[in-house]
């Protein structure tokens, strides 16, 4: 499909500096007020149902199934959703998938607030959210360039990931308050009741009408198309198999952290929330720097140092066994793990034509989320058998050796810019 032209100038704010590059351009403002909002509730309906589901089950078996399946939609359907976002307006298929998230999360808060909750029934709204973003974040994030244009594309990626780190250190740090002293229910409650302001948001954007071009005979022959091109660029293909290696190894640390902070640190849904607000604290120092240096930074080799960085950063976490330590070292890895992804994000968006992004951009979902249900259901099974500080130890020594070869075999991608 045609991308479409970027806003015009009129939709643009002049005169502020490179860091907030991408808010020069009224569509992005719009989006990135409604994210920081709904982004709020989101974290905090995480934070209550990993917490839910270790309260309802005692086992981090069922903490990581749930994460898994969560995700297993998108490793199904991401391919698919990516053809779909190259064949209908970007913004009309988001609007559908925030509502169909606001739908699930009141559904939740009810379960939840009327006592009938069950495991089976979070695992079941879990699959069908994940079936949701599989479609939701191929078609947000191709979307952006339709707001920002390529030249203020990292700036509005990195801006996007403050928005999302913000509101990772303020929502699982409200949710544990909550939890203690309303219980789950209000948090799933007011994560449905934040998706009204991203709607809104949407709703205001004017993007220029959606205009099909020729297209495949297929569906199929669509999706075989992007493959190729992954396939195809060695660039590419290492960027995706990295980050699809972080996802399976390194990242299931979050879905570990309740199963640290009770069973290895001692505490309890307060000090959950803590380190969930310290991964997001981090995270959100990677995406301030990113905004900041966004065009001076050597991307390429950016990415090598923080895929490197993250593990060895993970195999200290594995180590600690003071709260304190943990939350410093958590701070790190949330730094690292953003730079890893924002980064990825822009190198596949930047070296993909127009025509493709949408169908790139699954790939890079199903390698970032899509292979959650492997990564979490690997964790959950060996915490339960070793303990979660030996998985995580083993996790983050698999990271540094697959992107230590990875990025030896394909320099090329050190040499990006």
């Amino acid at each position: 499909m045609s991308e479409g032209p970027e806003p015009l100038p009129s939709h643009r704010r002049p005169g502020l500096p490179s860091a907030f590059g991408a808010l020069r351009h009224r569509n992005f403002r719009l989006f990135y007020g409604g994210q920081l909002v709904s982004l709020a509730g989101t974290w905090m309906g995480a934070t209550a149902q990993a917490w839910l589901v270790l309260v309802l089950t005692d086992s981090p078996f069922y903490v990581g199934l749930v994460g898994a399946l969560g995700s297993l939609p998108v490793l199904l359907l991401a391919l698919f959703a990516g053809t779909v976002a190259d064949r209908m307006s970007k913004l009309r298929l988001v609007m559908i998938t925030q509502a169909s998230a606001m739908a699930l999360a009141f559904l939740m808060a009810a379960l939840v607030l009327s006592e009938r909750i069950t495991v089976t029934q979070i695992i079941v709204i879990a699959t069908l959210l994940g079936a949701v973003n599989a479609f939701d974040v191929p078609a947000r994030q191709s979307f952006f360039v339709e707001m920002v244009g390529k030249e203020d594309l990292m700036n509005a990626i990195a801006l996007n990931s403050s928005a999302f780190n913000v509101t990772r250190v303020l929502g699982p740090a409200v949710a544990g308050v909550l939890i203690g002293k309303l219980g789950v229910g209000v948090c799933f409650l007011l994560n449905g009741l934040s998706f009204l302001a991203v709607l809104t948001a949407l709703f205001a954007i004017r993007v220029p009408p959606y205009r099909r071009a020729a297209l495949p005979p297929s569906t199929w022959a669509h999706i075989r198309e992007g493959l190729r091109y992954v396939a195809g660029d060695r660039r590419v293909s290492a960027i995706v198999l990295n980050i699809a290696a972080l996802s399976i190894f390194g990242f299931p640390f979050l879905v570990l952290m309740p199963v640290v902070a009770r069973d290895v640190l001692g505490k309890g849904a307060v000090e959950f929330g803590w380190m969930s607000s310290a991964v997001g604290a981090g995270a959100l120092a990677g995406a301030l720097m990113l905004a900041a240096f966004a065009r001076r930074l050597p991307k390429g080799r950016m990415l090598r140092w923080a895929s490197t960085g993250f593990g060895i950063i993970l195999f200290a976490f594995s180590l600690s066994r003071s709260l304190p330590l943990s939350l410093a070292v958590l701070v790190m890895t949330g730094f690292a793990m953003i730079v890893n992804t924002a980064t990825t994000n822009t190198l596949l968006q930047t070296l993909t034509p127009d025509e493709l992004r949408g169908r790139v951009m699954s790939v890079f979902t199903l390698a970032f989320v899509g292979m959650g249900p492997i990564g979490a259901l690997q964790a959950g099974i060996l915490a339960d058998r070793v303990g979660a500080p030996t998985t995580l130890m083993v996790g983050a020594l698999i990271c540094v050796l697959i992107t230590f070869a990875l990025f030896r075999r394909v320099r090329q991608v050190g040499e990006l810019r």
